[in-house]
């Protein structure tokens, strides 16, 4: 049955629903448990399902076109121009961002050549590689700090095994290496850069 000439059913709809079921549970997956457990970050929870969800269903729809290479061309300057205006996100919520448009365009374009068992092994293979570096890389990588300290007498080498406690203390972390720069004794403050572990 067609209306004005546009059928009222195919049996793409199933493949479709297949296709997003997966693609819903990956992305679960990727983002709520792997990305936000580690990141705790809410605020983009929404931006990468939704994002992951519009780019799966105008890939799977624009499959569907045989779309020349203009047309294609044109599509790709849209999306350019259409671009986030807001502050500068960190390198690794663009990752995530760039992993999410990547396994919603994967599982979007898959076709009779790709078995379910290819889409479901590639998509696993992803999940298993982000959790493996969000685990474990993660775990050992020291990070860096700037802080202004304004107990000054602390900053003595003698008083050094004091001074690294202190700062272990008020910034709840494992301290690995300090790092004293400018000190202002008119302000009782010295800069110190804190190397700690994640």
């Amino acid at each position: 049955m067609e209306i004005f000439g546009i059928p009222l059913f195919d049996d793409d709809f199933y493949k479709m629903l297949i296709k997003l079921i997966i693609n819903v549970i990956f992305l679960t997956g990727i983002i709520r448990f792997i990305y936000y457990k580690y990141s705790k970050k809410k605020e983009y929870l929404f931006t990468f399902y939704l994002i992951g969800t519009v780019v799966f269903f105008l890939c799977f729809t624009l499959k569907k076109y045989e779309l020349d290479l203009g047309m294609a061309l044109g599509l790709f300057a849209i999306f350019g121009i259409l671009r986030y205006r807001t502050t500068p996100i960190d390198v690794k919520e663009m990752t995530y961002l760039f992993v999410v448009i990547g396994i919603s365009v994967m599982n979007a374009l898959s076709n009779k050549k790709m078995s379910y068992v290819e889409i479901l092994s590639a998509n696993s293979i992803i999940l298993l590689v982000v959790y493996f570096f969000e685990r474990f890389y993660n775990q050992n990588m020291v990070l860096k700090k700037d802080i202004i300290y304004e107990t000054i007498e602390n900053i003595h080498p003698d008083n050094h095994h004091i001074l690294k406690e202190d700062i272990q203390q008020r910034l709840g972390v494992q301290i690995v290496k300090l790092e004293i720069g400018d000190i202002n004794f008119l302000r009782d403050t010295a800069e110190i850069t804190v190397y700690y572990k994640n």
